[in-house]
């Protein structure tokens, strides 16, 4: 293995949490999950020998992941293959899970994938605690954009919330 290729493994292991969570916000069905996630990961490898440094690693991975997301989601959806089924619950120890935060978070997973690709994309931003400016950079918007459009996006989430807990 060259050291590219372990440099890119390397970076891949320290960031994979991120393209999980994005797999997850855009796939309901574990396989299609794995699907993205694997995706993810080949065009995030595919464009690897282009990453300059001019920007966080985190930073780039995240705007590959995310566009890899919505063209992928678009094409599972041409094929009709999403199900909002068969939400998969994390085997873990009893004793340390914790079902409520569990049954919360599969609700919020289950409203976030209601949304289209792009509140989806606010909606991560947000949760990774993303600042307006940097959501702005990376969506290619203003700033005052970015806030009206993250507003929007946490909106519709909450209003999906609200109407499944009715």
């Amino acid at each position: 293995m060259n050291s590219l290729e372990q440099e890119f493994l390397q970076r891949i292991e320290k960031h994979k949490g991120i393209i999980f969570k994005i797999s997850k916000m855009y796939m309901s069905e574990k396989d299609d999950r794995d699907d993205l996630f694997q995706e993810i990961t080949y065009q995030i490898w595919k464009a690897y020998p282009s990453f300059r440094g001019q920007s966080e690693f985190s930073t780039w991975l995240y705007r590959i992941a995310l566009n890899t997301a919505i063209i992928f989601l678009k094409s599972e959806k041409k094929r009709s293959f999403i199900s909002n089924e068969d939400f998969s619950v994390y085997k873990i120890a009893q004793d340390d899970y914790d079902f409520d935060k569990e049954e919360k978070l599969t609700r919020m997973y289950e409203a976030i994938r209601l949304l289209n690709a792009i509140d989806k994309a606010f909606i991560f931003y947000f949760l990774e605690d993303f600042s307006g400016k940097e959501i702005a950079e990376q969506m290619g918007i203003s700033e005052g954009n970015a806030r009206v459009r993250m507003n929007r996006a946490k909106n519709k989430l909450k209003d999906i919330l609200n109407s499944n807990n009715s």
